[in-house]
């Protein structure tokens, strides 16, 4: 059974934090291994629509304009990008590739940015937050799925049947935190002693990209690295 946000962040941060949610978006501070952290985040399974992408963003920018190099904790727990038609007619596209610059901007400015699937992580949701920190954990019970298999089959034009038996053997098919921290886009999954785990965390956070290495060591993407070293290899000067 997955946790509550509440009890997550008593227990994430013992020696208090300022966390509120409002329409199912979450911020606040928290106090963490001798110094301030910012949070954001989401719960009730969100659907990440044009106001919620917006309100995260201005929590990075506040942080990187009036508390430079202050550690940023993103907590994840979404359904992705809503599916209406008023927000894709605003261009939720748009709100959701702003939130991962500014994402982008504060590990630029050196703010260290750890997230935690500690419900649910799909889709765009996930990639615009999670997968923008130096580094992704999860809770064992997450749910974590870029693309479902169904949705899949329609945009390969795979059968859904041929997904469901690549994805017995295969983790870049599957859902699943234990198969995304084969395939390197989670880092680890946390057990135990959460705060002391985040503390951790965020003391070896690097802006370097280590996920398609990882996935290569843990046998979860063969070949993401070695395609990404060869084009490194022989591309010519900018």
């Amino acid at each position: 059974m997955s946790m509550d946000w509440k009890t997550l962040a008593a227990t994430l941060f013992p020696d208090g934090h300022t966390v509120v949610e409002q329409d199912d978006f979450l911020t606040g501070t928290a106090q963490l291994d001798g110094g301030t952290v910012t949070v954001i985040g989401t719960t009730g399974h969100a659907a990440i629509g044009v106001e919620i992408a917006l309100l995260q963003a201005q929590a990075i920018l506040a942080t990187v304009r009036q508390h430079p190099q202050r550690s940023i904790v993103i907590l994840i727990d979404t359904q992705g990008q809503r599916l209406r038609h008023r927000d894709e007619m605003l261009g939720i596209n748009s709100y959701m590739a702003h939130l991962a610059k500014c994402i982008d901007l504060a590990r630029r400015r050196q703010h260290k940015i750890v997230g935690l699937v500690y419900d649910q992580a799909l889709s765009g949701g996930f990639i615009t937050s999670g997968l923008m920190a130096d580094g992704c954990y999860a809770l064992p019970e997450a749910t974590i799925r870029v693309m479902g298999l169904a949705a899949m089959a329609r945009i390969t034009k795979v059968p859904e049947a041929r997904l469901t038996e690549l994805a017995k053997s295969n983790p870049v098919f599957a859902p699943g935190a234990v198969n995304y921290l084969q395939m390197g886009g989670v880092e680890a999954i946390w057990q135990a002693d959460l705060a002391q785990q985040l503390v951790q965390a965020l003391r070896q956070a690097s802006p370097q990209d280590r996920r398609s290495a990882a996935g290569l060591q843990r046998g979860g993407r063969s070949l993401a690295w070695t395609v990404a070293q060869a084009v490194i290899d022989h591309a010519g000067p900018p």
